[in-house]
């Protein structure tokens, strides 16, 4: 290797600020030298390790998608032999290779009933663009120019694209981009915390949820609007599991207005509620339904939209009628991100990755309410599977928020890092989330749990 590419410490810092545009970052501060930067050079298991020899636990799994653990060599070898085999072809006009075809039997095999297809990206938000085109597409051969608005969620996350950070709910991905775009629109998140009327049960905001879904479809006009986005489980927005009896409301507003549902699985697809999709672990049922992070666990880019079969049957009419489809990506079901997503889904059933999200699940957000539910500055301990969430409160009996300079979540989170555990302060609140590898055993949840308790008493005492 030439030497000029072999940098010491102060080099490889200085190459990171100067030259490595990073998302999701201060940029200023970042190029100025005044946030950290923090190499990873190495991780096994639940753990990784940066270039200065410190483990921490990683209680997010990077971002909700190392779902096996880090340092699986069935998956690197699987890559490996299929890079020898055959690195590349593309599968445009019917090509395809071996391993892309196993996958796609594999999904459908997992999927929910009446799921047909697959069709492949590389990233969550590049696969809710394709549902968006497909939705679209849709009504147009069906004869329904008008039928195009899609109604996402406000705290939802669906990606960071123009359209999809369009369906995208947070302001974060809004903020001068000019973003949302038409025909894109917000309706109420299904979050019973943050509810206005604290009188109201789970079951009543839940029908007041798909109440006022009702009334923009009217207002919009039936006819205009196309279909409904939902993550089963609230995500980025604070890893808010669904109020009682909200999906099966929701599905009865959208089944009486003709509205296509679209479930967003990036995040709880293939193990990390418990159940292998979100969909079925909530009573869901799905016209598409899109995939990411947990297809391979991130060991190679890969995404994809999950067709059901009454879509599917409208886009080989509109074949018929047009001719190809005019939508693709290069890299749609590249070779090597197939063969990792096959030994990643033998190894989610080899190591019961499922089973233990449940259980482990179970017992990570039982171990985090008994340690922290009644500490004075903790409004709510909330999940599902491997999901947890802890939401920070100024004054607990008034639910009074923190203002948001004094960023309460983010100390949280620096303060659990310090304590070796990798947490992440969600944005839009002051919340601190875990989802870590479903690889987890009870005595590294343990770890989360007191590494939480010790950060949430060390902030405590300098914000109440």
């Amino acid at each position: 290797m030439d030497d000029r590419l072999t940098p010491n410490r102060d080099e490889l810092e200085a190459w990171d600020r100067e030259h490595f545009f990073h998302p999701s970052t201060h940029m200023a501060q970042h190029a100025r030298g005044e946030s950290p930067t923090r190499v990873v050079t190495g991780g096994s298991g639940v753990y990784i390790e940066d270039r200065d020899g410190k483990r921490s636990l990683d209680g997010f799994a990077g971002l909700y998608c190392v779902n096996v653990g880090y340092g699986q060599t069935k998956i690197a070898e699987a890559i490996a032999e299929q890079a020898h085999k055959l690195s590349y072809y593309h599968a445009y006009v019917g090509h395809g290779s071996e391993v892309a075809i196993k996958l796609s039997r594999m999904i459908i095999e997992r999927a929910p009933k009446g799921m047909s297809r697959v069709y492949y990206g590389l990233s969550g938000s590049d696969a809710n663009e394709t549902n968006i085109k497909l939705i679209w597409y849709y009504n147009n051969i069906l004869g329904r120019p008008e039928k195009k608005k899609i109604i996402s969620r406000w705290r939802g996350y669906h990606g960071s694209g123009v359209m999809t950070g369009s369906l995208t709910g947070l302001e974060l991905f809004h903020k001068a981009f000019d973003l949302p775009r038409a025909p894109i629109l917000h309706t109420e998140a299904p979050y019973y915390f943050r509810r206005q009327d604290l009188s109201m049960s789970e079951e009543e905001f839940s029908q007041d949820c798909a109440d006022k879904l009702e009334q923009m479809i009217l207002a919009e006009g039936p006819d205009t609007v196309a279909a409904f986005i939902g993550e089963p489980l609230l995500g980025t927005g604070g890893i808010v599991p669904p109020p009682a009896g909200y999906w099966a409301k929701i599905q009865a507003v959208l089944e009486k207005y003709d509205v296509l549902l679209v479930a967003d699985e990036v995040v709880t697809g293939f193990g990390r509620t418990g159940s292998m999709f979100g969909s079925d672990h909530f009573g869901i049922k799905p016209d598409l339904i899109t995939i990411a992070k947990g297809l391979t666990s991130a060991y190679t880019p890969l995404s994809g939209v999950i067709v059901g079969e009454k879509v599917w049957k409208v886009l080989e009419q509109g074949s018929d009628q047009m001719g190809p489809i005019g939508h693709g990506w290069t890299y749609s079901a590249h070779p090597l991100c197939a063969a990792a997503g096959v030994a990643n889904l033998e190894l989610i059933d080899e190591l019961g990755l499922v089973q233990n999200a449940a259980e482990t699940g179970a017992y990570l957000n039982k171990s985090m309410r008994e340690a922290l539910l009644d500490h004075p500055m903790v409004g709510e301990v909330r999940g599902e599977g491997l999901l947890t969430a802890i939401e920070f409160v100024a004054d607990k009996a008034e639910r009074r928020f923190f203002d948001p300079a004094l960023k309460v979540g983010p100390q949280v989170a620096a303060a659990t890092l310090a304590r070796g555990v990798i947490g992440r302060a969600m944005p839009q609140g002051d919340i601190l989330g875990f989802a870590p590898p479903l690889v987890l055993s009870r005595e590294e949840a343990d770890v989360i749990v007191e590494a939480t308790k010790g950060a949430v008493e060390e902030v405590a005492a300098k914000v109440l």
